[in-house]
């Protein structure tokens, strides 16, 4: 597992061993069908809604656009993580994974998380054009604007993860291989890099701080003049159409962002133990969030039951995008 290297005295792992997750190694196989469960649910989920919104005609809407790339992001996410957890609880193998490896699982784990996290904030800013600006919205969200917003987001998530992937995999690690976590994520790789490791945790959480509370802030401000106009709005139809159409987008971005700040905000205690925050936004969000939005929107309801069911006829909703 460790080759020479061009440090005096040094080897360098060529390996890692990654421990997993606390308590499934009593049950491995009932943990490996309740994974498998999980992913199976999550990727027919996200697959559903990117068919549902790329073939239904009446989801055309920036919505359902930001909709298609965020389903996509979790089913990737999802498949980043959960395929080799399921290895590892098969058997000893499944829980090696080469230098390589780990340094592709991390930058591609990192640019699929910062490009989701871009992405919830440019829903936020769809969701405060659509209520707080209704009769402008047509025009500052058309096509080519919401692709030029999208490509913005993967290409910020892309340079992002450059930025912490070189910087992890730059020191050297010629000591323990023993990552004690369930994938490879930069605090438990920085804690077998054999060098000081300050800088790095400095700059990991000035920019994924920086990053995630900018793109927090940003959803707030959004949220605060949308709470304004549902309040100025005089009807309660409309006042429950506004609500309806922001409340899933809130609910997955609550679950998203909750479990990062306990992993980020303090890298020493990221281990085994800490694995629960990291698999609920990990794992089990991805398979949430196709249901939060298909049972909070009508439209996408509505659409699902066309293509599921081609022969059922519905009066077509009336209004903007819930």
């Amino acid at each position: 597992m460790k080759v020479k290297t061009e440090y005096p005295n040094q080897t360098v792992v060529s390996h890692f061993f990654l421990e997993g997750l606390r308590f499934t190694a009593e049950h491995p196989s009932l943990f490996f069908l309740l994974f498998l469960l999980i992913y199976s649910i999550t990727m027919m989920g996200n697959l559903l809604i990117l068919i549902t919104v790329g073939c239904d005609p009446q989801l055309r809407s920036p919505m359902y656009h930001f909709l298609g790339h965020l389903s996509f992001l979790d089913a990737c996410l999802s498949t980043v993580t959960v395929p080799k957890v399921m290895a590892g609880l098969l058997t000893l193998d499944g829980k090696l994974i080469s230098f390589e490896g780990c340094t592709i699982q991390l930058y591609c784990f990192h640019f699929l998380a910062s490009t989701e996290c871009f992405l919830y904030t440019v829903m936020a800013y769809d969701r405060y054009l659509a209520i707080c600006q209704p009769l402008h919205y047509p025009v500052a969200m058309n096509r080519r604007m919401c692709a030029g917003l999208a490509g913005i987001t993967w290409a910020t998530g892309a340079v992002h993860s450059a930025i912490h992937t070189s910087l992890t995999f730059h020191l050297p690690y010629c000591g323990p291989h023993h990552i004690a976590y369930f994938f490879c994520d930069i605090p438990p790789v920085l804690k077998l890099a054999c060098a000081d490791t300050t800088i790095n945790e400095l700059v990991m959480l000035a920019n994924i701080g920086i990053v995630a509370a900018g793109c927090l802030i940003l959803i707030v401000i959004s949220y605060v003049f949308i709470a304004a106009a549902v309040l100025r709005m005089r009807t309660a139809e409309g006042r429950q159409r506004a609500c309806s159409t922001c409340t899933a987008h809130l609910t997955v971005v609550l679950l998203y962002y909750m479990p990062p700040v306990c992993i980020y905000l303090q890298p020493s205690s990221s281990g085994v133990g800490a694995g629960a925050p990291a698999v609920f936004y990990t794992i089990v969000t991805p398979m949430l969030n196709p249901f939060i939005y298909t049972l909070r929107n009508k439209e996408v309801k509505r659409a699902l039951r066309r293509l599921l069911w081609p022969g059922s006829r519905e009066s077509p909703a009336r209004g903007p995008p819930q």
